[in-house]
């Protein structure tokens, strides 16, 4: 054997050749990180998985007193969300079962959209879960949040800190008669938003976790469940509405200002 023809059979072999040495490893660092993206795409999924149960769960006692309100009125939703109260808004319940699952929840759900890889893109932007996702939390979620509870808790006149005891229906009732259709658009959206979102990301969840296609909906069965669940919270809210106003004309005042400091109530 020449030293040439030992030259030759450098470049021929693939595996010996000094050549193809760095293209391999190259292709090896690809395979490595498209790798380690897949397993952390794998973990956020779950992460979203198992947050989700905490904010159903929080879902079912917060909207159980609007849809009660089709039996008893008022009186009834306000007595179920002072009892919910004693899951959700404690020191630890408040902080650990709802704040925590949803700030995992949703930050699990973005990073993973941002590095999700090609081979695997995320789900598109314009499906019904990823708008309804949206429309939650940039804008029904935050109006409702500082509505509900930042701006009553202002201890400057005229709201002077209502209090949880005098923060009941009587507040939405107030909301609804005094700020009609801007209250309509905001409570009918966040539940829709809210329903629509967590019917299809059950469904995600099943057929992920269960590997079965038995109960599978379709996307169009998927949108009517959404939208027979809004349907009893929503005439919930319209029983409400219909009812006279049973707080005295200080308290009211002191609703109307805390609304008021939205901007979308000064409109």
């Amino acid at each position: 054997m020449t030293l040439s023809s030992i030259f030759l059979g450098l470049f021929a072999n693939s595996k010996r050749s000094f050549l193809a040495a760095p293209d391999d490893a190259e292709t090896m660092s690809v395979k490595g990180n498209g790798s380690k993206r897949r397993h952390t795409v794998a973990v956020l999924t779950n992460v979203a998985h198992i947050s989700a149960p905490f904010l159903s769960v929080f879902l079912v006692v917060h909207l159980s007193a609007p849809a009660l309100a089709n039996v008893g009125g008022s009186s009834l939703s306000s007595n179920v969300m002072l009892l919910g109260r004693e899951y959700y808004q404690t020191g630890f319940g408040e902080r650990y079962l709802l704040f925590l699952p949803l700030a995992a929840h949703v930050a699990s759900s973005i990073t993973k959209r941002i590095i999700s890889p090609r081979s695997a893109p995320p789900r598109k932007i314009t499906s019904t879960l990823s708008l309804a996702a949206y429309s939650t939390l940039l804008i029904f979620l935050p109006i409702h949040l500082y509505t509900h509870r930042v701006h009553p808790a202002n201890p400057s006149p005229p709201i002077f800190e209502v209090g949880p005891s005098e923060l009941d229906y009587e507040f939405i009732k107030t909301g609804l008669a005094r700020f009609p259709w801007r209250s309509w658009i905001l409570y009918g959206g966040l539940v829709a938003s809210v329903m629509f979102h967590a019917v299809e990301g059950a469904q995600i969840i099943q057929a992920s976790r269960f590997a079965s296609r038995k109960f599978r909906m379709r996307p169009r069965t998927c949108k009517i469940v959404a939208g027979a669940a809004v349907v009893p919270i929503l005439a919930g809210l319209w029983t409400l509405s219909k009812e006279p106003l049973m707080v005295f004309a200080s308290l009211a005042e002191r609703y109307e200002a805390a609304f008021t400091r939205s901007w979308i109530y000064r409109l």
